[in-house]
């Protein structure tokens, strides 16, 4: 069993922010959730908006809660939009059903947590999401 911590959830972040920067991305918010669900770490950059932590954190919540990237819920929102309300009402509003919430996997597909990125476009979150989890050695599903 591979061990997720908060050594990792840094190097995430730092990953993430340094491909946000690459991509000349607005500031973001990061959010780094265990497999519980339970927050392991979020940095919000200068200029973030008030609401973006709760947002990172709505993103990569609603992927751990359903075994798969935000993406799968955004999909499911368009086709399923009873099934993701319900979803969403049964976790008290707490998923983010749009890209950037991307579960972090171990090589042998446990899932160890989640990411949640906020800032840009929801394809340039997951972008960032997806850089921060492969410079921590793990593997990124965006769903």
């Amino acid at each position: 069993m591979v061990q997720f911590n908060l050594e990792h959830a840094q190097t995430i972040i730092s990953a993430a922010q340094k491909k946000g920067a690459e991509l000349d991305l607005k500031p973001l918010t990061v959010a780094v959730l265990d497999a519980g669900g339970h927050l392991v770490a979020l940095q919000r950059q200068d200029g973030s908006s008030i609401l973006r932590p709760q947002i990172a954190m709505g993103k990569a919540y609603g992927a751990v809660a359903v075994g798969a990237g935000s993406r799968w819920l955004n999909e499911n929102a368009q086709t399923r939009p009873h099934f993701v309300q319900a979803l969403n009402g049964v976790a008290g509003g707490s998923i983010v059903p749009v890209p950037g919430g991307v579960l972090v996997r171990s090589a042998d597909g446990e899932i160890l947590g989640a990411v949640g990125i906020t800032g840009d476009t929801s394809e340039n979150d997951e972008a960032a999401a997806i850089a921060g989890i492969e410079a921590a050695g793990f593997t990124a599903d965006p769903g």
